[in-house]
């Protein structure tokens, strides 16, 4: 008889735990409060949760012993998590020569990606961060000294948004770009601009 007691004392236990998460949960269900949130209603509604940047770029390289500007494209897309922080991918290609004579040509191409960083407020104009870590990738078209060269790039600067109103915004931006080519940090630094859509 005591081992019965004892028995229906520890089922009594383990089941009062399953009773009040059932309660709980039916509880939770009435209340319209308690339902999950999805990843896009985690994003405040003045936020849109994707933004496409296309621009135009100057870039001014000091790499392989060589000092030469580029004059191109620079396209980003960036997923937010939140309203201020979202991951970034980015890509830029551009064309230029050393200004020498003969002149020497390059083209310039980096793909990259990492955090994107908003100082939200409610004004027209929005500041941003990013750093950005990726692939670089020099072709010089007049030299087989030169050639073609690749190696790990990143770039770490920001900009500012002017809000048009609606989705669209026009973006100023300064980076400092970095290279490892000859295992030395090439340092260069460039200029964009352009549209920002936001989706």
């Amino acid at each position: 008889m005591r081992k019965l007691f004892i028995l229906c004392g520890a089922l009594m236990c383990l089941s009062l735990p399953a009773a009040a998460q059932e309660v709980t949960a039916s509880f939770d269900a009435v209340s319209p409060a308690s339902e999950p949130a999805s990843p896009a209603s985690l994003i405040p509604e003045d936020r849109a949760p994707w933004q496409l940047n296309i621009g135009f770029q100057y870039q001014h390289f000091g790499v392989l012993g060589q000092n030469f500007h580029t004059l191109g494209y620079n396209v980003g897309v960036t997923r937010y998590i939140n309203n201020w922080f979202g991951v970034e991918g980015v890509g830029n290609f551009g064309y230029g020569t050393d200004g020498t004579a003969p002149s020497l040509s390059v083209h310039s191409l980096f793909v990259g990606g990492g955090p994107h960083i908003v100082v939200t407020n409610n004004g027209r104009f929005e500041p941003w961060f990013h750093v950005v870590s990726g692939w670089q990738h020099f072709r010089f078209t007049q030299t087989a000294v030169l050639g073609s060269n690749s190696g790990v790039g990143f770039m770490g600067g920001g900009g500012l948004d002017y809000k048009f109103g609606g989705r669209a915004s026009w973006r100023i931006q300064a980076d400092f770009i970095g290279t490892h080519l000859q295992n030395v940090i090439e340092k260069s630094y460039s200029f964009g601009t352009g549209l920002v859509f936001n989706f």
